[in-house]
């Protein structure tokens, strides 16, 4: 079995986000249970933190970064941990 790149998890969740949110509209457009529709929202919710998640846990890994120093990205260590807990 092959590992996948990182990039290729984050595609992969966000499409299975993607199929997710389209079974959420066509259930809503069926008038399916409050209770249906809900949870599946809130697979949809976790399938889109998971992705945010591996973005930038990721982005950790491969970027060495000193506190306060942008990486090449521009990205700094307080703008990773800002990003990280608006998915909390």
């Amino acid at each position: 079995m092959t590992t996948l790149d990182p990039r290729q998890q984050v595609l992969n969740r966000l499409r299975r986000a993607r199929g997710q949110l389209n079974a959420v509209i066509d259930m809503v457009e069926q008038e399916k249970s409050c209770k249906d529709i809900v949870t599946q929202l809130a697979a949809v919710s976790k399938a889109l933190d998971r992705a945010g998640f591996k973005i930038i846990s990721e982005n950790i890994q491969e970027c060495v970064i000193r506190e306060g120093e942008p990486d090449e990205n521009g990205v700094t260590l307080d703008e990773l941990e800002k990003l990280f807990l608006s998915l909390a």
